[in-house]
């Protein structure tokens, strides 16, 4: 593991980890379902840094962050799915569930300091 730059910014380095611990437990998945619900998991989680990337990049982020909003519902519901169906132990699924709140708490975090300062600039004029 690298040590983090300061251009890195803590929801990303929260989201590297999560997809870590994600790895690690769909290796845990009966072997169908590592390919299949384990798969799209995988790919909801790449979608999720694929998205915190651009919105760091981004001057105008209100779409990428509600569809960053939208990825983190839909990994959320997988996980739920993942551990209804028995692929996931209950302290696993908790632990999981936790990383993923974090990173929504950060996401909405992000969207109220954009609103805010998009009100901001709309009422002095720019």
């Amino acid at each position: 593991m690298t040590a983090p730059t300061k251009n890195d910014l803590l929801i990303r380095q929260r989201c590297e980890a999560m997809i870590r611990y994600g790895h690690t437990a769909i290796r845990q998945f009966p072997k169908m379902e590592r390919h299949v619900l384990g798969a799209e998991i995988r790919h909801t989680m790449w979608a999720i840094l694929r998205l915190i990337v651009i919105c760091n990049r981004r001057y105008h982020k209100k779409t990428t962050l509600q569809d960053l909003d939208a990825e983190l519902d839909l990994l959320r519901a997988q996980v739920r799915l993942a551990k209804e169906m028995g692929y996931l132990d209950f302290k696993k699924y908790e632990h999981w569930a936790k990383l993923n709140d974090e990173i929504g708490r950060m996401v909405g975090g992000w969207v109220k300091s954009f609103a805010g300062s998009s009100r901001a600039s709309n009422r002095d004029g720019h």
